[in-house]
């Protein structure tokens, strides 16, 4: 049994089977891609919160404690991509250096990662939409369509809605995507350096002492703080992860994906930096425990105009997340089922659009049912741990992938091995232990159903074992 879940698949099959997918997508295409994913409800949410709760001013800390590991772990997707320019990103890249069971569990993770966030975006998107934009319009949804059962509604109805349009989108394919999300990501990055320009002028130096509360409320504050809230927002830099998902659609995936990955990290970076500074120096930070908080900053500063511009620019960055997630999500069963993992029909692909359109299906149905019913809370802790583990594994697997003697790994390579690859491995594991216990019990959780799916149906209809057998 050890030597069957541990079986290893070729890159060879991998891209054999991927040939079906067509490549359109350049370097830019892939930095608008991972821009658009990671400048979403992480910039426009999720500084308020981690503010009031967590990190005080020293938010900006968080965001860039979570931008630097992010960086180093994209550097391990970067080398993987260039040597793997298959889909399925961490899950496949995992099956070929570690073996099935591990990929699985991977790849297991992934798609909680990947299905609650476009949830989690989408609920963002609808409290940005019903309270910023409909509201002063004068309509006003009934309480029960503006939240799940666990906020005293019934469903969702916007966050379900925007979903919906996204898969649209998605089921056209790639060159419709790529379309949308360029001009969104221009307009969104444009409207977030207007914010950070008006709001430096009405910033208050008051506001930042102190810049390590260390006790607010019973919240874990100081430096544990800051940790808690470092983990919590690696939520925000999942972007550069769902690029490497779309290697197998990409021209020139060694030089493209590489550019894509490293650009997005280094351009949000600054953004989000530079955003939290701002954001907390215009509103003290016990004040913006708010689901929008940039326009509440805007509002306290009596700059109501210039609100619904930030509204517009919190609608465009979390529908572009949307799309990167919502792509990358649908790739990712697409390479379940590809190899049998998963049902597979998840991995056929429509002879018209080039698109898994099964798995595009699939992903909707669950992300519309999550977004409608489940607080933006509850989904953004329960994503960082799949995010993590993944970068853990991903990490790690630097040192197996350069002994690979049958992989052709001569593009880009992460610096300084093994000792960056280890580091970046061992700070993923320490934000997982700083993640709240409900959280890491929830995970393992899932980590158990997935266990239980493998042994009773991927392991006995995986293509990979199947093909062994035959041999």
């Amino acid at each position: 049994m050890r030597n069957r879940i541990f079986k290893q698949e070729s890159v060879t099959n991998y891209m054999k089977a991927d040939a079906r997918l067509k490549r359109t997508l350049g370097a830019w295409d892939l930095v608008a891609l991972g821009i658009g994913a990671v400048i979403g409800t992480g910039i426009f949410i999720l500084p308020g919160h981690e503010a009031a709760q967590h990190a005080g001013p020293a938010v900006a800390i968080a965001f860039l404690l979570a931008a630097l590991l992010s960086g180093v772990v994209g550097m391990a997707y970067a080398e993987f991509s260039s040597a793997m320019p298959i889909a399925g990103s961490a899950y496949s890249f995992g099956t070929v250096v570690y073996g099935e069971i591990v990929g699985w569990i991977i790849g297991w993770a992934l798609i909680l990662e990947y299905f609650l966030a476009v949830s989690a975006e989408a609920t963002g998107f609808a409290a940005y939409f019903n309270n910023n934009l409909l509201a002063p319009l004068g309509v006003k949804l009934p309480t029960a369509l503006q939240a799940g059962p666990l906020e005293g509604g019934m469903v969702n109805v916007t966050a379900v809605l925007i979903i919906l349009v996204i898969a649209l989108i998605i089921a056209k394919g790639a060159d419709l995507s790529k379309k949308v999300e360029n001009t969104a990501v221009v307009v969104k990055v444009a409207i977030i350096i207007i914010f950070i320009g008006i709001g430096v002028f009405y910033i208050k130096s008051g506001n930042y002492v102190p810049f390590y509360p260390k006790q607010f409320r019973g919240a874990p504050f100081g430096l544990g703080g800051i940790s808690t809230a470092a983990a919590t927002v690696f939520f925000a830099f999942i972007g550069f992860d769902a690029l490497a998902a779309n290697s197998a659609e990409t021209i020139n995936p060694k030089r493209n994906v590489v550019r894509g990955i490293l650009g997005t990290v280094l351009i949000a970076v600054v953004l989000y930096v530079a955003f939290s500074l701002v954001l907390v120096g215009m509103v003290h930070y016990t004040q913006l425990n708010v689901d929008d908080p940039a326009a509440y900053a805007l509002h306290v500063v009596h700059l109501d105009g210039w609100n619904k511009l930030i509204t517009i620019g919190a609608l465009f960055g979390i529908f572009t997340a949307m799309v990167t997630m919502f792509f990358g999500g649908s790739r990712l069963v697409y390479a379940l089922g590809r190899d049998g993992l998963l049902s597979k029909k998840m991995g056929q692909v429509d002879e018209k659009t080039k698109v898994p359109r099964n798995a595009v299906v699939i992903a909707l149905v669950v992300q519309a049912f999550f977004a409608g019913v489940v607080p933006l809370e509850q989904l953004a802790s329960l994503i960082n741990a799949g995010t993590l583990l993944a970068f853990a594994c991903i990490s790690f697997g630097i040192i197996p992938l350069r002994k690979r003697k049958d992989i052709p790994n001569d593009g880009f390579k992460m610096p300084w091995y093994p000792v960056l690859p280890i580091l970046a491995g061992l700070c993923s594991i320490y934000f997982i232990i700083m993640l709240p216990n409900a959280t890491k019990l929830a995970v393992g959780l899932w980590i158990v159903i997935g266990l239980i799916v493998y042994f009773t149906y991927g392991l006995w209809h995986s293509k990979l074992q199947q093909r062994d057998q035959s041999e």
